[in-house]
């Protein structure tokens, strides 16, 4: 980052001189510290941040809308569309207040020796999919016992978000959890786990169990993202690709995990501010960190790029990219992923409830009903 700062202090043209303050994430409190100092009056002119934190700070006004200056920015439009619609979506009075900076989209990790002992080739539709899920379970040696099984659920804390491209393959959404639709998406996750498609330990497994799994060859496919393609190539070679989550004539979504970065509307330095956030979404700075960090660039320009192009696992991020999501932002979310999801989900993989029953808790608990 800091190579970044005197890059962009050397070549804007404009005189800006950038000083960079590198803090933590720390879980998160790196957030309620930034919180902590703008109420305090001691806030920068821009910073990194995560799109979930915005209802918090725009509820207190300590942000700049951005909408002016993107407007009239020239590489508006090197940026999707629908990226924009997604952070806008965070906040109550439809200004948005997230400038773009890169993300990481979940799609789906494969074994092509796994498929090619299968016979089957990578699904092109959410129908074939849960088949492969089921040709992919498979007892290896005779013994009458599953060695590999078709697809590593992940029933514990962060399980949430692969979960949701099930829901909205059906048509569903976290909108309506309790849709026929949404109900229909539950009822496969539950159905893949109770058919014997997913290890026995799946209500449980949580990120680590299902890499470790995934890396043993217990599983065929698992969900993850870009993060964990360094140590997978080195454990497989060319034995492990990706795919984006297929499509569905009902509807397609993913997962995105974000980082942005805001202006603080104490700012007294706006539009040297901007020129900042906009070289980190869309100018050098953009290929350089994306490149060195393996983060998923937002500028389409980038994206082009060899550097990108060239990493398979870039290119299916990219790839899943327009149609990628995120839970509703509510006073209830954090409480609903690291609680109320967990319990739900292990009750319906169980049978101790319904798919229905468990779309009708989640759907209370999320909404406050």
């Amino acid at each position: 980052m800091q190579s970044m700062v005197d890059d962009f202090n050397a070549t804007n043209g404009k005189n800006i001189k950038v000083e960079l303050e590198i803090h933590p994430w720390d879980g998160g409190q790196y957030s309620q510290d930034l919180f902590t100092a703008a109420m305090g009056g001691g806030a920068p002119d821009t910073a990194g941040f995560k799109l979930t934190s915005t209802p918090l700070f725009t509820a207190n006004h300590l942000l700049e809308p951005l909408d002016s200056y993107i407007d009239s920015w020239e590489d508006k439009d090197d940026i999707q569309d629908t990226l924009y619609k997604t952070l806008r979506s965070v906040t109550k009075d439809d200004n948005l207040y997230l400038m773009p900076w890169n993300t990481q989209i979940l799609y789906v990790y494969y074994r092509p020796s796994m498929f090619q002992a299968a016979g089957i080739d990578i699904p092109k539709t959410y129908e074939e999919f849960l088949q492969d899920c089921r040709k992919l379970t498979r007892d290896t040696n005779g013994d009458g016992k599953t060695d590999v099984y078709g697809y590593g659920i992940r029933g514990s804390k962060g399980g949430q978000e692969p979960w949701g491209s099930f829901i909205y393959a059906r048509g569903g959404s976290f909108d309506n959890l309790t849709s026929d639709a949404s109900i229909q998406g539950m009822q496969d996750f539950i159905d893949l786990f109770q058919d014997g498609c997913a290890p026995p330990s799946a209500p449980n497994d949580g990120f680590n169990e299902i890499i470790a799994n995934f890396q043993s060859g217990l599983t065929a496919m698992t969900i993850q993202h870009i993060g964990t393609s360094v140590n997978m190539v080195e454990k497989f070679g060319d034995d492990v690709g990706a795919f984006a989550f297929p499509d569905s004539p009902q509807g397609r979504w993913t997962s995105m995990g974000d980082t942005e970065t805001v202006m603080f509307s104490s700012s007294k330095n706006k539009e040297a501010a901007f020129e900042w956030m906009s070289y980190l979404a869309t100018g050098a700075g953009q290929k350089t960190w994306c490149v060195k960090t393996g983060n998923v660039p937002v500028s389409k320009t980038v994206q082009q790029m060899p550097e990108i192009q060239n990493n398979r696992f870039m290119k299916i991020s990219i790839e899943g990219a327009p149609f990628a999501g995120i839970l509703p932002v509510l006073d209830t979310t954090t409480d609903w992923i690291n609680n109320t999801w967990p319990a739900t989900i292990q009750a319906a993989l169980l049978g101790k409830i319904t798919a229905k029953e468990a779309m009708e808790q989640l759907d209370k608990a999320l909404y406050s009903k």
